[in-house]
Protein backbone atom coordinates (compact mmCIF):
# COMPACT_ATOMS: atom_id res chain seq x y z
CA UNK A 1 0.00 0.00 0.00
CA UNK A 2 1.13 3.20 -0.75
CA UNK A 3 -0.26 6.61 -0.21
CA UNK A 4 1.49 9.92 -1.91
CA UNK A 5 0.16 13.61 -2.20
CA UNK A 6 0.88 14.97 -5.30
CA UNK A 7 0.51 18.14 -7.37
CA UNK A 8 -3.13 18.24 -7.81
CA UNK A 9 -4.20 15.08 -6.56
CA UNK A 10 -3.79 12.06 -3.90
CA UNK A 11 -2.30 9.05 -5.41
CA UNK A 12 -3.06 5.78 -4.28
CA UNK A 13 -2.08 2.23 -4.54
CA UNK A 14 -3.20 -0.95 -3.22
CA UNK A 15 -4.10 -4.42 -3.47
CA UNK A 16 -7.63 -5.39 -4.57
CA UNK A 17 -9.96 -5.06 -1.57
CA UNK A 18 -13.75 -4.50 -2.36
CA UNK A 19 -14.23 -2.64 0.74
CA UNK A 20 -11.35 -0.26 0.24
CA UNK A 21 -12.49 -0.04 -3.69
CA UNK A 22 -15.79 1.34 -2.43
CA UNK A 23 -14.68 3.76 0.31
CA UNK A 24 -12.40 4.81 -2.15
CA UNK A 25 -15.31 5.72 -4.62
CA UNK A 26 -17.23 7.17 -1.75
CA UNK A 27 -14.78 9.95 -1.36
CA UNK A 28 -14.57 10.84 -5.33
CA UNK A 29 -12.01 8.28 -6.06
CA UNK A 30 -10.85 7.24 -9.91
CA UNK A 31 -9.21 4.08 -10.91
CA UNK A 32 -6.87 4.69 -13.25
CA UNK A 33 -6.63 1.18 -15.26
CA UNK A 34 -3.27 1.83 -16.93
CA UNK A 35 -1.64 3.23 -14.00
CA UNK A 36 -2.96 1.00 -11.60
CA UNK A 37 -3.51 3.56 -9.48
CA UNK A 38 -6.33 5.70 -7.34
CA UNK A 39 -6.69 9.47 -8.03
CA UNK A 40 -8.43 11.94 -5.68
CA UNK A 41 -8.77 15.47 -5.28
CA UNK A 42 -6.24 16.53 -2.65
CA UNK A 43 -8.40 17.72 -0.37
CA UNK A 44 -9.40 14.28 0.55
CA UNK A 45 -5.82 13.28 1.72
CA UNK A 46 -6.87 13.43 5.56
CA UNK A 47 -9.87 11.31 4.67
CA UNK A 48 -7.34 8.73 3.15
CA UNK A 49 -5.68 8.63 5.56
CA UNK A 50 -7.95 8.43 8.71
CA UNK A 51 -10.03 5.65 6.16
CA UNK A 52 -6.53 3.44 6.11
CA UNK A 53 -5.57 4.27 9.98
CA UNK A 54 -9.38 3.74 11.26
CA UNK A 55 -9.58 0.72 9.69
CA UNK A 56 -5.67 -0.86 10.07
CA UNK A 57 -6.87 -3.55 12.33
CA UNK A 58 -10.15 -4.72 12.18
CA UNK A 59 -10.80 -4.81 8.25
CA UNK A 60 -9.77 -7.68 7.02
CA UNK A 61 -12.26 -9.97 9.59
CA UNK A 62 -14.73 -7.90 8.87
CA UNK A 63 -14.13 -7.48 5.17
CA UNK A 64 -14.06 -11.28 4.75
CA UNK A 65 -17.31 -12.08 6.85
CA UNK A 66 -18.83 -9.30 4.65
CA UNK A 67 -17.83 -11.45 1.61
CA UNK A 68 -18.85 -14.53 2.92
CA UNK A 69 -22.20 -13.24 3.42
CA UNK A 70 -22.16 -11.74 0.10
CA UNK A 71 -21.24 -14.94 -1.37
CA UNK A 72 -24.10 -17.11 0.46
CA UNK A 73 -26.52 -14.99 -1.56
CA UNK A 74 -25.21 -15.34 -4.72
CA UNK A 75 -24.83 -19.24 -4.42
CA UNK A 76 -28.94 -19.10 -3.01
CA UNK A 77 -29.78 -16.46 -6.25
CA UNK A 78 -27.89 -19.69 -8.27
CA UNK A 79 -30.17 -22.17 -6.81
CA UNK A 80 -33.30 -19.96 -7.67
CA UNK A 81 -32.25 -19.57 -11.49
CA UNK A 82 -30.74 -15.70 -11.45
CA UNK A 83 -28.91 -14.66 -14.23
CA UNK A 84 -25.10 -14.48 -14.02
CA UNK A 85 -25.68 -11.16 -14.92
CA UNK A 86 -28.29 -10.01 -11.80
CA UNK A 87 -26.15 -11.82 -9.76
CA UNK A 88 -23.22 -9.79 -10.87
CA UNK A 89 -25.30 -6.62 -10.34
CA UNK A 90 -26.30 -7.66 -6.82
CA UNK A 91 -22.91 -8.38 -5.61
CA UNK A 92 -21.84 -5.38 -6.49
CA UNK A 93 -24.49 -3.35 -4.78
CA UNK A 94 -24.09 -5.19 -1.53
CA UNK A 95 -20.72 -4.59 -1.88
CA UNK A 96 -21.04 -0.89 -2.17
CA UNK A 97 -24.05 -0.81 0.66
CA UNK A 98 -21.84 -2.71 3.14
CA UNK A 99 -18.33 -0.61 2.65
CA UNK A 100 -20.95 2.47 3.26
CA UNK A 101 -22.92 1.32 6.17
CA UNK A 102 -18.98 -0.61 7.72
CA UNK A 103 -20.99 -3.53 7.81
CA UNK A 104 -24.79 -2.27 9.30
CA UNK A 105 -27.76 -3.58 7.59
CA UNK A 106 -30.54 -1.40 9.62
CA UNK A 107 -33.78 0.69 8.52
CA UNK A 108 -31.27 3.94 9.17
CA UNK A 109 -28.59 2.69 7.07
CA UNK A 110 -30.48 1.33 4.55
CA UNK A 111 -32.38 4.70 4.05
CA UNK A 112 -29.29 6.85 4.48
CA UNK A 113 -27.23 4.66 1.70
CA UNK A 114 -30.61 5.08 -0.73
CA UNK A 115 -30.17 8.84 -0.18
CA UNK A 116 -26.70 9.12 -0.49
CA UNK A 117 -27.05 7.47 -4.17
CA UNK A 118 -29.60 9.93 -5.52
CA UNK A 119 -28.46 12.72 -3.87
CA UNK A 120 -24.87 12.55 -3.77
CA UNK A 121 -23.98 10.14 -6.52
CA UNK A 122 -27.34 11.37 -8.69
CA UNK A 123 -27.75 7.92 -9.56
CA UNK A 124 -30.87 6.75 -11.78
CA UNK A 125 -34.04 5.77 -10.45
CA UNK A 126 -33.35 2.07 -12.12
CA UNK A 127 -30.50 1.60 -10.42
CA UNK A 128 -31.36 2.63 -6.79
CA UNK A 129 -34.59 0.46 -7.00
CA UNK A 130 -31.65 -2.67 -7.98
CA UNK A 131 -30.07 -1.94 -5.03
CA UNK A 132 -32.79 -2.01 -2.98
CA UNK A 133 -33.56 -5.04 -4.19
CA UNK A 134 -30.10 -6.31 -3.42
CA UNK A 135 -30.49 -4.74 -0.01
CA UNK A 136 -34.12 -6.93 0.90
CA UNK A 137 -32.73 -9.92 0.02
CA UNK A 138 -29.41 -9.88 2.53
CA UNK A 139 -31.76 -8.02 5.33
CA UNK A 140 -34.05 -11.11 5.33
CA UNK A 141 -31.34 -13.26 5.96
CA UNK A 142 -28.84 -11.31 7.68
CA UNK A 143 -30.54 -8.87 9.69
CA UNK A 144 -33.05 -8.47 12.99
CA UNK A 145 -34.95 -6.21 10.46
CA UNK A 146 -38.88 -7.41 10.58
CA UNK A 147 -39.69 -8.84 7.39
CA UNK A 148 -42.72 -6.17 7.52
CA UNK A 149 -40.82 -3.27 7.99
CA UNK A 150 -38.45 -4.87 4.54
CA UNK A 151 -41.53 -5.04 2.63
CA UNK A 152 -42.20 -1.25 3.48
CA UNK A 153 -38.53 -0.12 2.58
CA UNK A 154 -39.19 2.82 0.73
CA UNK A 155 -37.94 3.30 -3.08
CA UNK A 156 -37.92 5.74 -5.98
CA UNK A 157 -40.72 6.29 -8.12
CA UNK A 158 -39.57 4.74 -11.17
CA UNK A 159 -38.64 7.54 -14.26
CA UNK A 160 -40.45 7.43 -17.17
CA UNK A 161 -37.54 7.55 -20.03
CA UNK A 162 -38.00 7.38 -23.90
CA UNK A 163 -35.38 5.23 -25.74
CA UNK A 164 -32.67 6.88 -27.28
CA UNK A 165 -33.19 6.29 -31.03
CA UNK A 166 -31.02 6.75 -34.07
CA UNK A 167 -32.56 7.31 -38.03
CA UNK A 168 -31.99 5.12 -39.82
CA UNK A 169 -29.09 7.60 -41.89
CA UNK A 170 -27.39 7.34 -38.63
CA UNK A 171 -26.92 3.64 -38.43
CA UNK A 172 -26.10 3.68 -42.04
CA UNK A 173 -23.20 6.48 -41.57
CA UNK A 174 -22.18 4.19 -38.20
CA UNK A 175 -22.08 1.06 -40.48
CA UNK A 176 -20.07 2.42 -43.39
CA UNK A 177 -17.31 4.56 -41.18
CA UNK A 178 -16.68 0.90 -39.28
CA UNK A 179 -14.50 -0.72 -41.63
CA UNK A 180 -13.18 -3.55 -39.10
CA UNK A 181 -15.20 -6.73 -40.26
CA UNK A 182 -15.74 -8.14 -36.96
CA UNK A 183 -16.84 -5.09 -35.33
CA UNK A 184 -18.96 -3.95 -38.37
CA UNK A 185 -20.34 -7.96 -38.11
CA UNK A 186 -20.73 -7.00 -34.65
CA UNK A 187 -22.89 -3.42 -34.83
CA UNK A 188 -25.14 -5.25 -38.00
CA UNK A 189 -25.97 -8.31 -36.19
CA UNK A 190 -27.25 -6.10 -33.18
CA UNK A 191 -28.97 -3.47 -35.57
CA UNK A 192 -30.29 -6.60 -37.59
CA UNK A 193 -31.75 -8.54 -35.05
CA UNK A 194 -32.61 -6.32 -32.11
CA UNK A 195 -30.18 -7.83 -30.05
CA UNK A 196 -29.04 -6.93 -26.47
CA UNK A 197 -25.26 -6.09 -25.70
CA UNK A 198 -24.66 -9.37 -23.38
CA UNK A 199 -27.02 -11.45 -26.71
CA UNK A 200 -24.44 -10.53 -29.12
CA UNK A 201 -21.05 -10.80 -26.89
CA UNK A 202 -22.22 -14.21 -26.13
CA UNK A 203 -23.93 -15.30 -29.87
CA UNK A 204 -22.80 -19.28 -30.25
CA UNK A 205 -21.80 -19.68 -34.51
CA UNK A 206 -24.51 -22.71 -34.32
CA UNK A 207 -27.33 -20.09 -33.06
CA UNK A 208 -27.19 -19.04 -37.14
CA UNK A 209 -29.64 -20.93 -38.72
CA UNK A 210 -28.89 -19.95 -42.35
CA UNK A 211 -32.09 -22.12 -43.74
CA UNK A 212 -34.32 -20.99 -41.86
CA UNK A 213 -32.81 -17.38 -42.10
CA UNK A 214 -33.78 -17.28 -38.58
CA UNK A 215 -30.89 -16.32 -35.65
CA UNK A 216 -31.67 -17.83 -32.08
CA UNK A 217 -31.46 -16.31 -28.71
CA UNK A 218 -30.84 -18.61 -26.60
CA UNK A 219 -31.89 -17.52 -22.77
CA UNK A 220 -32.00 -14.12 -23.30
CA UNK A 221 -32.93 -11.49 -20.21
CA UNK A 222 -35.33 -13.08 -18.32
CA UNK A 223 -34.31 -16.54 -19.28
CA UNK A 224 -36.32 -16.60 -22.29
CA UNK A 225 -35.20 -17.94 -25.68
CA UNK A 226 -36.56 -16.46 -28.65
CA UNK A 227 -35.74 -16.11 -32.33
CA UNK A 228 -34.96 -13.19 -34.58
CA UNK A 229 -34.60 -11.97 -38.12
CA UNK A 230 -31.50 -13.36 -39.95
CA UNK A 231 -31.74 -10.63 -43.38
CA UNK A 232 -30.38 -11.29 -46.77
CA UNK A 233 -26.98 -8.66 -46.23
CA UNK A 234 -26.93 -9.79 -42.62
CA UNK A 235 -26.23 -13.13 -44.55
CA UNK A 236 -23.69 -12.11 -46.73
CA UNK A 237 -21.66 -10.16 -44.18
CA UNK A 238 -21.76 -13.35 -41.39
CA UNK A 239 -20.09 -15.40 -44.36
CA UNK A 240 -17.32 -12.58 -45.38
CA UNK A 241 -16.95 -12.13 -41.55
CA UNK A 242 -16.58 -16.00 -40.81
CA UNK A 243 -14.02 -16.94 -44.10
CA UNK A 244 -11.31 -14.13 -42.25
CA UNK A 245 -11.98 -14.94 -38.42
CA UNK A 246 -13.08 -18.57 -38.26
CA UNK A 247 -14.68 -18.33 -35.39
CA UNK A 248 -15.41 -21.84 -33.44
CA UNK A 249 -17.66 -22.00 -30.33
CA UNK A 250 -18.50 -18.22 -29.83
CA UNK A 251 -19.25 -16.03 -32.90
CA UNK A 252 -17.43 -13.33 -31.35
CA UNK A 253 -14.32 -14.46 -29.78
CA UNK A 254 -12.27 -12.70 -27.23
CA UNK A 255 -7.97 -12.16 -28.11
CA UNK A 256 -7.27 -15.41 -26.76
CA UNK A 257 -9.99 -17.39 -28.57
CA UNK A 258 -11.16 -19.13 -25.31
CA UNK A 259 -13.83 -17.23 -24.60
CA UNK A 260 -16.74 -14.94 -25.77
CA UNK A 261 -15.88 -11.61 -25.95
CA UNK A 262 -17.22 -8.64 -23.54
CA UNK A 263 -20.15 -6.28 -23.80
CA UNK A 264 -17.65 -3.35 -22.92
CA UNK A 265 -15.88 -4.11 -25.52
CA UNK A 266 -18.36 -3.64 -27.43
CA UNK A 267 -19.60 -0.95 -26.57
CA UNK A 268 -16.14 0.69 -26.70
CA UNK A 269 -16.85 -0.49 -30.50
CA UNK A 270 -19.72 1.45 -30.85
CA UNK A 271 -18.27 4.17 -28.76
CA UNK A 272 -15.48 4.44 -31.27
CA UNK A 273 -17.98 4.52 -34.24
CA UNK A 274 -20.21 6.95 -33.18
CA UNK A 275 -17.38 9.26 -32.94
CA UNK A 276 -15.98 8.51 -36.12
CA UNK A 277 -19.77 9.08 -37.47
CA UNK A 278 -20.52 12.72 -36.50
CA UNK A 279 -23.37 11.41 -33.94
CA UNK A 280 -23.84 13.81 -31.54
CA UNK A 281 -26.38 12.54 -29.81
CA UNK A 282 -25.96 10.57 -26.29
CA UNK A 283 -26.28 7.16 -27.31
CA UNK A 284 -25.29 3.56 -26.43
CA UNK A 285 -25.07 0.19 -27.84
CA UNK A 286 -28.38 -0.72 -27.10
CA UNK A 287 -29.43 2.00 -29.39
CA UNK A 288 -29.10 -0.37 -32.21
CA UNK A 289 -31.97 -2.48 -30.56
CA UNK A 290 -34.08 0.71 -29.70
CA UNK A 291 -33.57 1.92 -33.36
CA UNK A 292 -34.57 -1.69 -34.68
CA UNK A 293 -37.84 -1.80 -33.43
CA UNK A 294 -38.41 1.81 -33.78
CA UNK A 295 -37.86 1.29 -37.54
CA UNK A 296 -39.80 -1.79 -37.63
CA UNK A 297 -42.49 0.06 -36.02
CA UNK A 298 -42.29 2.94 -38.73
CA UNK A 299 -42.29 0.54 -41.55
CA UNK A 300 -45.48 -1.09 -40.46
CA UNK A 301 -44.77 -3.89 -38.96
CA UNK A 302 -47.57 -4.57 -36.30
CA UNK A 303 -46.70 -4.14 -32.38
CA UNK A 304 -47.26 -7.94 -31.81
CA UNK A 305 -44.42 -8.88 -34.24
CA UNK A 306 -41.92 -6.39 -32.38
CA UNK A 307 -42.52 -7.70 -29.07
CA UNK A 308 -41.73 -11.41 -30.05
CA UNK A 309 -38.77 -10.38 -31.72
CA UNK A 310 -37.31 -8.31 -28.94
CA UNK A 311 -38.58 -11.11 -25.94
CA UNK A 312 -40.71 -8.65 -24.41
CA UNK A 313 -43.39 -10.39 -21.72
CA UNK A 314 -45.73 -7.87 -21.74
CA UNK A 315 -46.96 -5.70 -24.44
CA UNK A 316 -46.34 -2.35 -22.34
CA UNK A 317 -42.83 -2.58 -22.71
CA UNK A 318 -43.23 -2.49 -26.19
CA UNK A 319 -45.56 -0.07 -26.31
CA UNK A 320 -42.59 2.57 -25.45
CA UNK A 321 -41.69 2.67 -29.04
CA UNK A 322 -45.22 4.89 -30.09
CA UNK A 323 -43.70 7.64 -28.15
CA UNK A 324 -40.71 7.85 -30.20
CA UNK A 325 -41.77 7.02 -33.92
CA UNK A 326 -41.88 9.89 -35.69
CA UNK A 327 -44.01 8.25 -38.61
CA UNK A 328 -47.84 9.71 -37.15
CA UNK A 329 -46.27 13.31 -36.02
CA UNK A 330 -44.77 13.88 -39.35
CA UNK A 331 -48.02 14.05 -40.60
CA UNK A 332 -49.00 16.71 -38.41
CA UNK A 333 -49.07 19.90 -39.21
CA UNK A 334 -47.13 22.39 -37.02
CA UNK A 335 -49.20 25.60 -36.69
CA UNK A 336 -46.25 27.84 -36.68
CA UNK A 337 -46.10 26.99 -40.54
CA UNK A 338 -49.46 27.76 -40.81
CA UNK A 339 -48.98 31.52 -39.79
Amino acid sequence: MEIRKEWGFVSVQIDYNPYYVEQLKLLGGKWLAKEKVWHLPPIQYEAVMELFQRNKNGLAEQTKDDLMKINEIMDDLKRLGYSSETIKSYSNHLKAFLAYSEGACDLTSINSYLLYLLENKQTSHSYCNQAVNAIKIYARKFSNIEETEVIKLQRPKKEKKLPKVMSQNEVKRLLEVTINEKHKTVLMLAYSCGLRVSEVATMPVANIDSERMVVIVHQGKGRKDRITLLSEKMLKQLRVYYKEYRPKVWLFENPDKDGPITGRTLQRVFNASVAKAGIQKSVTFHSLRHSFATHLLESGVHLRYIQELLGHSSSKTTEIYTHVSVKSIMNIKNPLDQL
